[in-house]
């Protein structure tokens, strides 16, 4: 994708994204048998489901139900236990990323793009070069070591950084910024790998209204653009305003798998039991 300096209010731009491909659905990701474990207490059970490009599947449950670490198995950071991840790569090919060599996780990364909830961007580096790390998987070692990029590359950050309204950031140190602003510039930098799937884990868990506000907005707006979206979401109510899908978990499975509108409060109950009561009910893990 191409990503195109336009006019923007509010810190997001109306018209940032030009896409090679529209969002056609294809089908991204297909999960059959899904398991993992720590040690002897298996945390994902035999999960089936697919992602389509252009989705925003919100992954909810209570604490420990499994969602973050559904989304760090995608990504390769917690190694499953069993079952299969397939990828319909671009052109028709498919393969099992669980069953992935080191170079092809590699590759995978570069196609699966992750933000976190606590940032992970290094302090002491600039903006722009935070955002520029997003291309480590396409360039050498050497280069990346003495913050060699490409004048594409750069014009991108740029372009990525506008979008978000970053861009008078661009020279400051990360560890400068607040909350709201890394969180910007981490999903700057997962769109510089130029990913067809991009996950994150609580991403607005920790920010402010107004903030989280941008940071879906920016979420939805990328879904729209013809990537596949999936966030771990603590509140219901961010649920229904922005996705097009949740995934349910409870105590490692799939309980629910629909359009959010489906939501209903017994549902809600089976996925969180006590940890709803009060006012609470729509911010919760």
């Amino acid at each position: 994708m191409h990503f195109e300096v336009s006019a923007r209010q509010s810190g997001i731009a109306s018209a940032p994204l030009s896409p090679q491909v529209s969002c056609t659905g294809e089908r991204l990701l297909s999960v059959t048998g899904l398991e993992a474990a720590y040690g002897d207490r298996r945390v994902l059970k035999g999960l089936d489901f697919s992602l389509h490009a252009g989705e925003m599947v919100a992954i909810i449950g209570r604490s420990g139900a499994g969602k973050s670490t559904l989304l760090h198995v995608m990504n390769g950071s917690v190694p499953a236990s069993g079952g299969e991840i397939r990828y319909h790569a671009e052109g028709g090919g498919e393969r099992d990323i669980l069953g992935a060599n080191a170079r092809q996780w590699r590759d995978w990364r570069s196609e699966c793009g992750m933000i976190f909830q606590d940032f992970c961007l290094v302090p002491r580096l600039d903006v722009m070069t935070n955002v520029l790390l997003g291309r480590l998987h396409h360039t050498s070692s050497l280069k990346s070591f003495f913050k060699i990029f490409s004048t594409s590359d750069r014009a991108r950050a740029v372009a990525l950084l506008e979008w978000l309204g970053m861009l008078p950031k661009a020279l400051q140190r990360a560890e400068n910024l607040s909350g709201g602003q890394m969180q910007r510039v981490a999903i700057c930098r997962a769109l510089m790998q130029q990913p067809r799937l991009l996950l994150a884990d609580e991403p607005v868990a920790s920010l402010d209204p107004r903030n989280t506000q941008r940071i879906m907005e920016a979420l939805r707006q990328i879904s729209h653009e013809g990537i596949g979206v999936m966030v771990n979401l603590h509140s219901i109510e961010l649920v229904k305003q922005y996705c097009t899908r949740a995934i349910g978990l409870s105590q490692g499975e799939i309980l629910f798998d629909g359009k959010p509108d489906h939501i209903d409060e017994p549902l809600l109950q089976q996925l969180y039991g006590d940890e709803r009561d009060g006012d609470d009910r729509d911010t919760l893990h």
